[in-house]
């Protein structure tokens, strides 16, 4: 009798195309996942994967059965999740996708705002780039994402639930002292530091400013927003930094002067994406009202 242990442990060799990495993943011994997928093989009659010492390949009938099994072990967990949603709300455990440029400054003022409303609320966080958490809610591997859009998500349900302006960030002078504002032609003149390629916020950027792609780095490729603070404290050059970020990023150090993206807005949006399928969407609208609750208490 096949079994849904059997199909994850296949499905997490997939994914690592190492047996002592799947092992770990699933959480058992190397020697108690390849038995299983031993069974496995025998009783589908098939070899799913090629293996030696040195590699694990995936062959093509095996590709497909890994299909399917992804298929079944997504509705498996969406049983489970339909039974959860009669208890208390989110309780069942979520996995949830957060974006760099969110993840810092969301879930701080997250959590506390969570553990007061739902005590019983459990989450997993996982932080990874747009294009991947887009393809593991696709794949079913995470419940949930909250990106900044606009971002191809096709045939993913947006909620969105948060609107926010970018801000100017540069080292404090005279000059700027009454600036209130500042326009994206006034940011050619000035050496403008963004995240490196992959990141979408900074992609939203260039389109809200329409500036070209050379514009922005000169060489740099910082992957966080606080790097690219640092080295605007180092009178390397200035930044865009998202709303969200001002009273973590900027607040505490008197050095730093913030003014206002003068661009229409808003400059980016906020939401959740989830499988059109999904059968926790309550869930997920809960938890969309108390990160709107969070992020409104500036």
């Amino acid at each position: 009798m096949l079994s849904l242990k059997q199909l994850s442990y296949a499905l997490a060799v997939e994914k690592t195309l190492h047996f002592k990495k799947a092992a770990d993943a699933c959480n058992i011994s190397q020697s108690a996942l390849s038995t299983g997928l031993n069974e496995l093989e025998k009783q589908l009659g098939i070899m799913i994967f090629e293996r030696n010492n040195k590699k694990v390949l995936v062959t093509p009938l095996g590709q497909e059965v890994l299909d399917l099994a992804r298929r079944l072990v997504l509705q498996a967990s969406e049983l489970e999740q339909l039974a959860a949603s009669h208890q208390a709300p989110l309780a069942y455990p979520l996995t949830l996708g957060v974006i760099p440029t969110i993840a810092p400054f969301l879930l701080p003022k997250l959590f506390p705002q969570l553990n007061q409303r739902y005590p019983e609320a459990k989450l997993n966080i996982v932080e990874e780039e747009s294009a991947q958490l887009v393809d593991l809610v696709r794949r079913g591997e995470i419940d949930a994402a909250i990106l900044a859009l606009p971002f191809p998500c096709d045939g993913l349900l947006t909620l969105e639930f948060w609107q926010e302006d970018f801000y100017w960030v540069a080292l404090r002078t005279e000059q700027q002292k009454r600036q209130k504002e500042i326009t994206s032609e006034q940011l050619v003149d000035e050496n403008l530091m963004l995240l490196k390629e992959g990141h979408c916020l900074k992609e939203h950027i260039l389109d809200v400013c329409k500036l070209p792609e050379q514009t922005a780095n000169h060489g740099f490729g910082a992957t966080s927003l606080n790097t690219l603070v640092q080295m605007v404290l180092g009178n390397l050059g200035t930044t865009l930094i998202p709303e969200m970020a001002l009273d973590q990023l900027t607040a505490q150090n008197k050095n730093l002067r913030t003014v206002h993206l003068a661009e229409p807005g808003p400059h980016r949006r906020v939401a959740f994406i989830i499988r059109p399928n999904y059968t926790r969407y309550d869930s997920i609208q809960l938890l969309a009202n108390v990160c709107k609750e969070a992020l409104g208490k500036r």
